[in-house]
C-alpha cells in the first residue's frame, strides 16, 4: 500500500525551513533570505517516490505576534501543524537542546502528529552530533537531506497518492510570483523595509510569448515607495530582473514582468487589507 500524507516543517524564524523544503523538491519553490519571517503563508511543495507522496509544508516561523500580519502567520502555521500527519520540527545544531515544540508553539497540549526533531546547519558545525533521538541535516549541501526523509516516509499513513506523480507544488504560479518579487526585494531593501512590503500579481497571461505578468509592489509609507522604486527607477528595475529569473526557471518559459509600486497605509495591521493581499485571517 502506498503512503501520503502531510509534512509539516515547523519552528522558530530563520531555522532553515524554506531551504529544506526546497532541498526536498529540487527547485527553488519556497524563498530564502538571511533576514527572518520571509515566509509568511504556507507554501507546500510535493515529492512523489514509487511508494510515497510527501506534501511538504514550509510554515511561517512560529514567534509571539507583535502586529496582525504576524497574528496570521502564526495562525498558518499552527493550522498546518494541527493537520499533518507528521511534523519536522527544525532546530540549529548550534544552538544546543531543542526546547519542546509544544512550548515553542505555545500548545495546550503536544501535537497530535509524530514529531521528528531535526537539527539544521550543520554544515556550519559538522563536529557537533545532535542529541539522542534527533536527525542532524544541513539542507545547503544535502547532508542527512535523503535519510531525513526516509524518516519521515516511514511515518506517513497507508494512503492512495492525492496528486499527479509529476506535480511539483499544490499553488498557482500566480502565488510563485508574487512571492519571488518578494524575495528580489528582501535581498535589495535594507533594515525593516522589505517587512512594510507586500506584492499582489493583477495579471498573468499565460497564453502569450514571453507570459506577461503585472504586479503591483505595495508598501505603506510615501517615503518607502521612493526607496523601492530607487534613483532612476534603478531599485526597482533590479527587484524585477531577479523576480523574473526565478520565475523563468520556474516556468521555463520567457517571462516579462511589469511591476508598479503603489501605497496601501498600515496594510499589515488592517483586515480588510490584508484580505486583499491574500493574508486571510479567518
Amino acid at each position: 500500500m502506498p503512503r501520503c500524507g502531510i509534512v509539516a516543517l515547523v519552528g522558530r524564524p530563520n531555522v532553515g525551513k524554506s531551504t529544506l523544503l526546497n532541498a526536498f523538491v529540487g527547485q527553488h519553490l519556497a524563498i530564502v533570505s538571511p533576514k527572518p519571517q520571509s515566509t509568511r503563508l504556507p507554501v507546500i511543495g510535493l515529492v512523489t517516490t514509487a511508494d510515497t507522496q510527501f506534501i511538504f509544508t514550509d510554515t511561517p516561523g512560529l514567534l509571539d505576534p507583535q502586529y496582525r500580519l504576524q497574528e496570521v502567520m502564526r495562525a498558518a502555521a499552527l493550522a498546518t501543524l494541527a493537520d499533518a500527519d507528521v511534523i519536522a520540527y527544525l532546530h540549529p545544531l548550534d544552538d544546543g537542546d531543542a526546547p519542546s515544540l509544544t512550548q515553542v508553539a505555545g500548545l495546550s497540549h503536544a501535537p497530535r502528529a509524530p514529531v521528528v526533531t531535526v537539527y539544521t546547519k550543520r554544515d556550519l558545525r559538522p563536529a557537533l552530533q545532535p542529541p539522542p533521538g534527533g536527525i542532524a541535516i544541513s539542507a545547503t549541501t544535502g547532508d542527512g537531506v535523503a535519510a531525513l526523509r526516509n524518516a519521515l516516509g516511514a511515518q506517513l499513513p497507508e494512503s492512495p497518492f492525492l496528486y499527479p506523480d509529476d506535480d511539483l507544488a499544490t499553488q498557482p504560479l500566480r502565488f510563485f510570483a508574487a512571492e519571488y518579487v518578494r524575495e528580489a526585494a528582501f535581498g535589495e531593501l535594507r533594515e525593516e523595509l522589505p517587512y512594510s512590503l507586500a506584492c499582489a500579481v493583477d495579471e498573468f497571461r499565460e497564453g502569450e510569448t514571453p507570459v506577461y505578468i503585472r504586479a503591483t509592489v505595495y508598501v505603506e509609507r510615501d517615503s518607502q515607495k521612493g526607496m523601492v522604486i530607487g534613483a532612476g527607477g534603478k531599485v526597482i528595475k533590479v527587484i524585477g530582473q531577479k523576480a523574473r529569473i526565478q520565475i523563468e526557471a520556474l516556468m521555463g518559459q520567457p517571462v516579462f514582468l511589469d511591476l508598479r509600486v503603489k501605497v496601501m497605509p498600515r496594510w499589515r495591521a488592517d483586515a480588510s487589507s490584508l484580505k486583499r493581499l491574500g493574508y486571510s485571517i479567518g
